[in-house]
Protein backbone atom coordinates (compact mmCIF):
# COMPACT_ATOMS: atom_id res chain seq x y z
CA UNK A 1 0.00 0.00 0.00
CA UNK A 2 2.67 2.18 0.83
CA UNK A 3 4.80 1.85 -2.54
CA UNK A 4 1.44 2.16 -4.31
CA UNK A 5 0.94 5.99 -2.49
CA UNK A 6 4.52 6.49 -3.28
CA UNK A 7 4.21 5.45 -7.36
CA UNK A 8 0.47 7.50 -6.75
CA UNK A 9 2.52 10.73 -5.67
CA UNK A 10 5.39 10.52 -7.81
CA UNK A 11 3.32 10.11 -11.20
CA UNK A 12 1.02 13.23 -9.50
CA UNK A 13 4.78 14.89 -9.24
CA UNK A 14 5.54 13.75 -12.84
CA UNK A 15 2.65 14.93 -14.30
CA UNK A 16 2.86 18.42 -12.31
CA UNK A 17 6.69 18.65 -13.86
CA UNK A 18 5.82 17.86 -17.49
CA UNK A 19 3.26 20.61 -17.78
CA UNK A 20 5.28 22.69 -19.93
CA UNK A 21 6.60 20.08 -22.54
CA UNK A 22 2.94 19.15 -22.26
CA UNK A 23 1.91 22.45 -23.65
CA UNK A 24 4.80 21.81 -26.30
CA UNK A 25 4.24 18.59 -27.21
CA UNK A 26 0.84 17.61 -26.24
CA UNK A 27 -1.18 20.92 -26.66
CA UNK A 28 0.83 21.35 -30.15
CA UNK A 29 0.19 17.76 -31.48
CA UNK A 30 -3.92 18.35 -30.34
CA UNK A 31 -4.20 21.97 -32.07
CA UNK A 32 -2.68 20.09 -35.29
CA UNK A 33 -5.52 17.08 -34.86
CA UNK A 34 -7.89 19.74 -34.35
CA UNK A 35 -7.20 22.28 -37.44
CA UNK A 36 -8.04 19.25 -39.99
CA UNK A 37 -10.51 17.90 -40.97
CA UNK A 38 -8.82 15.01 -43.50
CA UNK A 39 -5.55 13.01 -43.43
CA UNK A 40 -3.46 14.35 -45.86
CA UNK A 41 0.03 15.31 -46.47
CA UNK A 42 -0.32 18.53 -44.93
CA UNK A 43 -1.56 17.25 -41.79
CA UNK A 44 1.06 14.88 -41.97
CA UNK A 45 4.14 17.47 -42.29
CA UNK A 46 2.66 19.84 -39.65
CA UNK A 47 2.45 16.90 -37.18
CA UNK A 48 6.19 16.10 -37.86
CA UNK A 49 7.02 20.04 -37.18
CA UNK A 50 5.05 20.35 -34.27
CA UNK A 51 7.35 17.10 -32.66
CA UNK A 52 10.12 18.05 -34.12
CA UNK A 53 10.04 21.39 -32.82
CA UNK A 54 8.90 19.60 -29.27
CA UNK A 55 12.58 17.86 -29.15
CA UNK A 56 11.24 14.20 -29.82
CA UNK A 57 14.26 14.67 -32.13
CA UNK A 58 14.25 13.76 -35.88
CA UNK A 59 14.87 10.17 -36.05
CA UNK A 60 12.17 9.11 -33.80
CA UNK A 61 9.91 11.60 -35.09
CA UNK A 62 10.24 9.78 -38.59
CA UNK A 63 9.77 6.67 -37.07
CA UNK A 64 6.87 7.44 -35.02
CA UNK A 65 5.27 9.26 -38.40
CA UNK A 66 5.96 6.51 -40.62
CA UNK A 67 3.96 3.63 -38.02
CA UNK A 68 1.27 6.59 -37.82
CA UNK A 69 0.66 6.19 -41.42
CA UNK A 70 1.03 2.34 -41.90
CA UNK A 71 -2.01 2.04 -38.92
CA UNK A 72 -3.86 4.69 -41.21
CA UNK A 73 -3.42 3.23 -44.48
CA UNK A 74 -3.87 -0.57 -42.51
CA UNK A 75 -7.06 0.39 -41.09
CA UNK A 76 -8.45 2.70 -43.58
CA UNK A 77 -8.81 5.90 -41.00
CA UNK A 78 -9.62 9.15 -42.20
CA UNK A 79 -10.91 11.56 -39.47
CA UNK A 80 -7.46 12.84 -37.54
CA UNK A 81 -9.03 12.56 -33.97
CA UNK A 82 -9.30 8.47 -34.90
CA UNK A 83 -5.79 8.65 -35.10
CA UNK A 84 -4.24 10.39 -31.73
CA UNK A 85 -4.50 7.21 -29.44
CA UNK A 86 -2.49 5.36 -32.13
CA UNK A 87 -0.36 8.79 -32.02
CA UNK A 88 0.11 8.42 -28.58
CA UNK A 89 0.73 4.98 -28.30
CA UNK A 90 4.08 4.98 -31.10
CA UNK A 91 5.59 7.83 -28.59
CA UNK A 92 5.30 5.84 -25.87
CA UNK A 93 6.69 2.45 -27.46
CA UNK A 94 10.05 4.75 -28.41
CA UNK A 95 10.34 4.38 -24.79
CA UNK A 96 10.25 0.72 -24.34
CA UNK A 97 12.59 -0.47 -21.34
CA UNK A 98 13.27 -3.85 -21.40
CA UNK A 99 12.36 -5.55 -17.83
CA UNK A 100 16.24 -7.14 -17.90
CA UNK A 101 17.59 -4.03 -18.06
CA UNK A 102 17.42 -3.60 -14.14
CA UNK A 103 18.65 -7.12 -13.21
CA UNK A 104 21.55 -5.22 -12.44
CA UNK A 105 20.05 -3.91 -9.16
CA UNK A 106 20.23 -7.46 -7.78
CA UNK A 107 23.86 -7.48 -7.81
CA UNK A 108 26.43 -8.06 -7.31
CA UNK A 109 26.62 -4.87 -9.28
CA UNK A 110 29.70 -1.80 -10.54
CA UNK A 111 27.75 1.18 -11.56
CA UNK A 112 29.50 3.51 -13.27
CA UNK A 113 27.76 6.97 -13.43
CA UNK A 114 29.28 9.12 -15.97
CA UNK A 115 28.25 13.25 -16.79
CA UNK A 116 29.42 16.37 -17.15
CA UNK A 117 29.28 18.93 -13.92
CA UNK A 118 26.27 20.67 -13.47
CA UNK A 119 23.24 17.89 -14.95
CA UNK A 120 22.89 16.35 -11.23
CA UNK A 121 25.38 13.31 -11.21
CA UNK A 122 26.24 12.92 -7.33
CA UNK A 123 22.77 14.18 -7.03
CA UNK A 124 21.71 10.92 -8.34
CA UNK A 125 24.34 8.91 -7.32
CA UNK A 126 22.86 9.73 -3.62
CA UNK A 127 19.41 9.17 -4.69
CA UNK A 128 20.17 6.00 -6.49
CA UNK A 129 22.00 4.94 -3.09
CA UNK A 130 18.95 5.88 -0.97
CA UNK A 131 16.23 3.67 -4.05
CA UNK A 132 18.92 0.91 -3.29
CA UNK A 133 19.23 0.77 0.50
CA UNK A 134 15.90 1.31 1.18
CA UNK A 135 15.31 -1.83 -0.69
CA UNK A 136 17.36 -3.75 1.29
CA UNK A 137 20.35 -4.28 -0.50
CA UNK A 138 23.97 -3.18 0.96
CA UNK A 139 25.34 -0.42 -0.92
CA UNK A 140 28.86 1.62 -1.23
CA UNK A 141 29.41 4.61 -3.35
CA UNK A 142 32.99 5.30 -4.61
CA UNK A 143 34.11 8.73 -4.86
CA UNK A 144 35.90 8.55 -8.07
CA UNK A 145 35.39 12.22 -9.40
CA UNK A 146 38.76 13.84 -7.98
CA UNK A 147 38.76 16.58 -10.66
CA UNK A 148 35.73 18.65 -8.75
CA UNK A 149 36.57 21.04 -6.33
CA UNK A 150 34.34 19.47 -2.94
CA UNK A 151 32.89 16.75 -5.27
CA UNK A 152 33.91 14.07 -2.15
CA UNK A 153 32.19 16.67 0.31
CA UNK A 154 28.99 16.57 -1.21
CA UNK A 155 28.55 12.92 -1.92
CA UNK A 156 29.61 11.70 1.74
CA UNK A 157 26.62 13.81 2.96
CA UNK A 158 24.34 11.65 0.40
CA UNK A 159 25.94 8.68 1.55
CA UNK A 160 25.50 9.86 4.96
CA UNK A 161 21.87 10.87 4.22
CA UNK A 162 21.32 7.70 2.05
CA UNK A 163 22.97 5.79 5.01
CA UNK A 164 25.61 3.73 3.61
CA UNK A 165 29.12 3.14 3.45
CA UNK A 166 31.42 5.54 1.05
CA UNK A 167 35.35 4.91 -0.41
CA UNK A 168 36.60 8.08 -1.54
CA UNK A 169 40.12 10.10 -1.76
CA UNK A 170 41.66 13.11 -2.04
CA UNK A 171 41.62 15.97 -5.07
CA UNK A 172 43.47 15.01 -7.99
CA UNK A 173 44.13 11.15 -6.72
CA UNK A 174 44.16 8.93 -9.21
CA UNK A 175 40.44 7.85 -9.70
CA UNK A 176 41.45 4.13 -10.73
CA UNK A 177 42.69 4.16 -7.59
CA UNK A 178 39.47 4.79 -5.67
CA UNK A 179 37.61 2.53 -8.04
CA UNK A 180 40.01 -0.64 -6.55
CA UNK A 181 39.62 0.11 -2.95
CA UNK A 182 36.23 0.43 -3.51
CA UNK A 183 35.72 -2.41 -5.67
CA UNK A 184 37.93 -4.40 -2.34
CA UNK A 185 35.56 -2.79 -0.06
CA UNK A 186 32.73 -3.90 -2.10
CA UNK A 187 33.78 -7.86 -2.13
CA UNK A 188 35.19 -7.86 1.30
CA UNK A 189 32.07 -6.37 2.88
CA UNK A 190 29.63 -8.53 0.31
CA UNK A 191 27.92 -5.14 -1.10
CA UNK A 192 24.59 -5.70 -3.63
CA UNK A 193 25.83 -2.88 -5.48
CA UNK A 194 29.02 -0.50 -5.70
CA UNK A 195 27.67 3.12 -6.83
CA UNK A 196 30.83 5.00 -8.67
CA UNK A 197 30.52 8.52 -9.59
CA UNK A 198 33.31 9.45 -12.25
CA UNK A 199 34.72 12.50 -13.28
CA UNK A 200 33.07 14.14 -16.87
CA UNK A 201 35.83 15.97 -18.62
CA UNK A 202 34.01 16.14 -21.82
CA UNK A 203 36.17 19.00 -23.22
CA UNK A 204 39.68 16.24 -22.56
CA UNK A 205 38.11 13.43 -24.72
CA UNK A 206 41.82 11.69 -24.69
CA UNK A 207 41.94 11.87 -20.63
CA UNK A 208 38.62 10.92 -20.16
CA UNK A 209 38.85 7.67 -22.35
CA UNK A 210 42.23 6.89 -20.88
CA UNK A 211 40.82 7.25 -17.15
CA UNK A 212 37.37 5.12 -18.14
CA UNK A 213 39.81 2.23 -19.79
CA UNK A 214 41.51 2.21 -16.74
CA UNK A 215 38.90 1.82 -14.08
CA UNK A 216 37.50 -0.68 -16.65
CA UNK A 217 40.80 -2.84 -16.93
CA UNK A 218 40.56 -2.72 -12.90
CA UNK A 219 36.83 -3.89 -12.09
CA UNK A 220 37.62 -6.72 -15.04
CA UNK A 221 40.41 -7.87 -13.15
CA UNK A 222 39.50 -7.91 -9.67
CA UNK A 223 35.91 -8.29 -9.77
CA UNK A 224 35.03 -10.41 -13.02
CA UNK A 225 31.74 -12.02 -11.68
CA UNK A 226 30.09 -8.86 -10.88
CA UNK A 227 27.30 -7.53 -13.65
CA UNK A 228 28.23 -4.03 -15.24
CA UNK A 229 26.52 -0.84 -15.69
CA UNK A 230 27.05 2.61 -17.40
CA UNK A 231 24.78 5.23 -16.98
CA UNK A 232 25.19 8.93 -17.88
CA UNK A 233 23.28 11.67 -16.53
CA UNK A 234 21.54 14.42 -18.50
CA UNK A 235 20.03 17.33 -17.64
CA UNK A 236 16.44 17.54 -19.12
CA UNK A 237 16.26 21.12 -19.73
CA UNK A 238 19.40 21.23 -22.34
CA UNK A 239 17.07 19.43 -24.77
CA UNK A 240 19.37 18.46 -27.84
CA UNK A 241 22.39 19.56 -25.98
CA UNK A 242 22.00 16.54 -23.75
CA UNK A 243 22.16 14.27 -26.66
CA UNK A 244 24.85 15.33 -27.87
CA UNK A 245 26.54 14.88 -24.57
CA UNK A 246 25.32 11.13 -24.74
CA UNK A 247 26.60 10.74 -27.65
CA UNK A 248 30.12 12.00 -27.00
CA UNK A 249 30.06 9.59 -23.21
CA UNK A 250 28.58 7.18 -25.91
CA UNK A 251 32.35 7.06 -28.01
CA UNK A 252 34.55 6.84 -25.33
CA UNK A 253 32.52 4.42 -23.23
CA UNK A 254 29.67 1.48 -23.83
CA UNK A 255 26.63 3.13 -21.90
CA UNK A 256 23.98 0.87 -20.85
CA UNK A 257 21.33 3.31 -19.79
CA UNK A 258 20.18 7.35 -19.20
CA UNK A 259 19.43 9.17 -15.98
CA UNK A 260 17.43 12.16 -17.02
CA UNK A 261 17.60 14.74 -14.01
CA UNK A 262 15.75 18.23 -13.88
CA UNK A 263 12.69 17.13 -15.67
CA UNK A 264 10.40 19.42 -13.69
CA UNK A 265 9.56 22.46 -14.72
CA UNK A 266 11.32 22.17 -18.84
CA UNK A 267 9.85 22.42 -21.87
CA UNK A 268 12.62 20.07 -23.30
CA UNK A 269 10.79 16.69 -21.97
CA UNK A 270 10.59 15.39 -25.64
CA UNK A 271 14.31 14.62 -25.66
CA UNK A 272 13.37 11.90 -23.40
CA UNK A 273 11.12 10.31 -26.39
CA UNK A 274 14.35 11.41 -28.54
CA UNK A 275 17.17 9.65 -26.75
CA UNK A 276 16.34 5.97 -26.86
CA UNK A 277 15.68 6.37 -30.74
CA UNK A 278 18.61 8.70 -31.29
CA UNK A 279 21.49 6.52 -29.09
CA UNK A 280 19.58 3.02 -29.26
CA UNK A 281 20.73 3.67 -24.94
CA UNK A 282 16.86 3.47 -22.96
CA UNK A 283 16.40 6.01 -20.43
CA UNK A 284 16.12 4.14 -16.98
CA UNK A 285 15.77 6.45 -14.59
CA UNK A 286 13.86 9.64 -14.45
CA UNK A 287 14.10 12.59 -11.53
CA UNK A 288 11.89 15.27 -11.14
CA UNK A 289 12.84 17.08 -7.82
CA UNK A 290 15.31 17.30 -4.87
CA UNK A 291 14.08 14.64 -2.60
CA UNK A 292 15.69 10.94 -2.05
CA UNK A 293 12.70 9.70 -3.66
CA UNK A 294 12.28 12.27 -6.63
CA UNK A 295 14.58 10.11 -8.50
CA UNK A 296 12.20 7.02 -10.00
CA UNK A 297 12.74 4.04 -12.68
CA UNK A 298 11.30 5.38 -15.70
CA UNK A 299 8.44 4.30 -16.89
CA UNK A 300 7.07 4.80 -20.45
CA UNK A 301 3.51 4.58 -19.84
CA UNK A 302 3.27 6.74 -16.75
CA UNK A 303 5.53 9.34 -18.94
CA UNK A 304 3.10 9.15 -21.63
CA UNK A 305 -0.11 9.09 -19.79
CA UNK A 306 1.92 12.21 -17.68
CA UNK A 307 2.76 13.75 -20.85
CA UNK A 308 -0.60 13.48 -22.42
CA UNK A 309 -2.92 14.17 -19.31
CA UNK A 310 -4.78 11.00 -19.40
CA UNK A 311 -5.47 8.35 -17.03
CA UNK A 312 -6.08 5.62 -19.61
CA UNK A 313 -2.85 3.29 -19.55
CA UNK A 314 -2.21 3.58 -23.45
Amino acid sequence: MEQEVKKTGFFARLKAGLTKTRETIAGGIDRVFNGYSQIDEDFYEELEETMILGDMGIHATDEIIEKLREEVKKNHIKEPSECRKILIGQIRDQMFVDPHAYDFEEGPSVVLINGVNGVGKTTSVGKLAGIYKNRGKKVIIAAADTFRAAAGEQLQEWADRAGVDMIGGTQGQDPASIIFDAVTAAKARHADILLCDTAGRLHNKKNLMEELKKIDRIITREYPDCMRENLVVLDGTTGQNALAQAREFAGVTDLTGIILTKMDGTSKGGMAIAVQSELKIPVKYIGIGESLDDLQRFDPDAFTRALFDTEDHI
